[in-house]
């Protein structure tokens, strides 16, 4: 009997309403760290299963949006518990998946799992710096409050400093905070650590349809979120600057025409840091103002 075992990869699958669908195209794709040695399978998502995704965050908005801000909190801070349970084997994912040695991309863990946390800590507090009371000339109270814009659909970052973890929950935290639902397109090169998050969130008190994690070809996935006409939001975080298919430039034109909301791309994402500080900006970059008017009581 031969000594020699064939390796066996892992196939991932996508991450989508809360459960592990395969892709529509029944086709997966090899991944390779930064030596190009085989890691595993991922899914190779298409248009069908983006707009099933779609479907899937509509779904959830209500739900999400009308959870209680301190609620939505205790929710990411739960992601962070399971996170750091798992600190070990996104560590070695993230290693392998940016070339970096084990001390490194640990660190780069420990701070997502912080920004996790740090997040949780703003979703009851983003309130009080998004809205205020208005002064008016009348027996009137004028309260402006911020309410999540809806679906956003995310262009994961695909280079720079942590990107394929960090960089991944540095975008979709801020939005689900505020009270959005998101459809991420994964970093082509590097998709395990995202489905691998998708792994965490399923085990955790997030309720399916939050947050879709779709792995493939850019260029596929990224032009059906910019043109769905039920998403709300753009972050192309992850997005080229230069033009082509999947390219900034072709994103924003099609989410004109449908009147979304677009953080546009740094212009030189190599040179992207993700560890440096997150700052409130995307935090409120999905938020509308809802004004409402009250007459005083005598």
């Amino acid at each position: 009997m031969s000594e020699t075992t064939l390796s066996v990869f892992k196939t991932y699958k996508l991450y989508v309403g809360g459960k592990f669908p395969r892709s529509e195209s029944g086709r997966v794709y090899e991944v390779s760290d930064s030596k190009g040695q085989w890691l595993a399978n991922a899914p190779l998502g298409t248009r069908k299963d983006t707009r099933d995704a779609v479907q899937a965050a509509r779904a959830a908005v209500k739900g999400w949006a009308g959870t209680t801000a301190y609620n939505r909190g205790q929710v990411l801070y739960r992601v962070a518990e399971m996170l750091q349970g798992r600190r070990e084997q996104f560590a070695a994912e993230v290693a392998l998946a940016e070339g970096i040695g084990n001390k490194k991309a640990a660190a780069l863990v420990d701070a997502a799992i912080d920004r996790w946390v740090w997040y949780a800590g703003w979703t009851d507090k983003v309130a009080q710096i998004a809205g205020s009371s208005n002064p008016v000339a009348g027996p009137f109270f004028n309260l402006s409050t911020p309410e999540p814009s809806g679906v956003i659909g995310v262009v994961a970052p695909q280079s720079g400093t942590g990107f394929s973890f960090l960089g991944l929950v540095s975008v979709i935290a801020p939005a689900i905070a505020a009270g959005n639902t998101v459809v991420v397109a994964a970093a082509a090169d590097a998709p395990l650590p995202a489905l691998s998050l998708g792994e965490v969130l399923a085990t955790s008190d997030l309720p399916g349809g939050v947050v879709n994690l779709i792995s493939g070809k850019t260029a596929d996935i990224a032009p059906t979120l910019a043109s769905h006409q039920d998403v709300n939001g753009l972050d192309l975080a992850g997005a080229i600057a230069a033009e082509g298919p999947g390219a900034a430039v072709e994103l924003e034109v099609l989410a004109a025409d449908t009147l979304k909301r677009v953080i546009r791309p740094a212009a030189d994402q190599a040179s992207l840091d993700w560890t440096n500080a997150p700052g409130t900006e995307r935090l409120l970059s999905f938020l509308e103002t809802k004004t409402v008017w009250h007459p005083m009581g005598i």
